[in-house]
């Protein structure tokens, strides 16, 4: 698939004053899907004051066009997450015989991680970026958006953060960002209104609404794999069944706030307060496939490694455990997990059709071979400090 050729689209450069421009691209060269990758890494690795890649006309919240419109404005979450693009490329490189490219991106993630402990730390959270003028993005200092979860989700995704301030900036997100009371876990606060900070269209949604500063189901999920990635199972259950569609209409009263279908991920809902509760946007979402990831990934910890299914559970202290059957092929793996001793992570025994497996860590071999295997996993404390979160 990688070698697989695919052209290129040709259109005309953007001129200084152009944000944006409307045309019929035509054809050009042909290159490998590597070659597509690989060159859309090279164009990210351009430089701001802080050493953080610049953002440009918006990063994954594309709401904030004009931080970096002039071209020097940077993006915190966009270090972490290129930071993590870099490193998990870099092995498909070097099999691509591409091994001084590999190095190059290597160094440029090291460089990012440095900046991003030593520019991006505020105190109590990371920074969510700069805008052209060098003015902080993100910070405790600032009248809007004063702290963005995604900045703290990703300096946990991306396993670059320092992992006791990765802790307190997901403490910080719990406290400044999710109302349990509302069942709602909002992209940042507070939202942009009147303020002189003009970060770009985002501030044309009424405060509260959608992008400003209202619950993004999509960055919600990431909170809730950041949390599974700290070992904190209690917390990350919790979260999850707030964001759970069908907790949103449990009641006559709760259908009629949420007003959306309760079998469908709503994009965001609204933290405005006179629509404090409300769905937006159902079934377009890609927030669907994160939730679906946060569930099975992070919390029932299965994840496909090659030719193997590692599990890793970081679940609440208080389920008893679950049961899962996965197909590989034309084979069935039934999983049970037991949880006798209530802790949130941590595997201490398992077998696979009564054979004992290696379980640090636990990666279980796929075979496609038609057969029905039982796998029997069990937790326990990984030491005296596990963590029930």
């Amino acid at each position: 698939m990688l070698g697989e050729l695919a052209p290129f689209l040709e259109g005309e450069p953007l001129k200084p004053q152009e944000m944006e421009s409307f045309f019929r691209p035509g054809l050009g060269e042909a290159a490998s899907v590597f070659e597509h990758c690989a060159r859309a890494l090279d164009a990210s690795l351009a430089l701001g004051g802080h050493g953080l890649p610049l953002i440009g006309g918006g990063d994954w919240n594309d709401g904030m066009n004009r931080v970096g419109r002039q071209g020097r404005g940077e993006s915190v979450w966009l270090g972490w997450f290129l930071h993590a693009a870099l490193t998990q490329f870099a092995p498909v490189a070097e099999r691509q015989g591409q091994a001084e490219r590999a190095a190059q991106w290597r160094a440029h993630a090291a460089g990012l991680a440095r900046a991003l402990e030593s520019q991006a730390w505020d105190g109590d959270w990371y920074l969510r970026g700069w805008y052209d003028d060098g003015a902080p993005l993100g910070s405790a200092a600032s009248e809007a958006c004063r702290i963005d979860a995604i900045a703290q989700s990703w300096s946990v995704l991306s396993g670059a953060g320092d992992p006791i301030r990765s802790r307190a900036a997901l403490d910080a997100v719990e406290r400044e960002l999710i109302d349990p009371d509302a069942s709602l876990a909002l992209l940042f606060a507070p939202p942009f209104d009147a303020g002189l900070e003009d970060p770009g269209y985002i501030k044309g949604y009424p405060p509260g609404v959608r992008e400003n500063g209202g619950q993004y189901t999509h960055a919600a999920a990431w909170t809730v794999m950041a949390l599974a990635g700290l070992g904190l199972g209690d917390r990350a259950g919790a979260l999850m069944a707030m964001l759970n569609p069908i907790n949103h209409s449990r009641t006559r009263s709760e259908a009629q706030r949420y007003k959306v279908e309760p079998y469908a991920v709503a994009a965001d809902i609204y933290a405005h307060g006179l629509h404090r509760g409300r769905g937006g946007w159902t079934w377009y979402t890609g927030a669907a496939g994160w939730l679906y990831r946060a569930g099975l990934e992070s919390l029932l910890g299965l994840r496909r490694r090659g030719q193997a299914l590692e599990i890793d559970p970081c679940i609440p202290h208080h389920w008893a455990g679950f049961k899962v059957r996965y197909r590989h092929g034309a084979s069935v793996y039934a999983i049970t997990l037991e949880n006798p001793q209530q802790v949130c992570r941590g595997v201490a025994q398992a077998d696979l059709d009564g054979a004992p497996l290696e379980t640090r860590p636990l990666r279980l071999p796929l075979l496609d071979d038609g057969q029905t295997h039982e796998v029997r996993v069990r937790l326990g404390p990984l030491s005296e400090n596990d963590d029930a979160g």
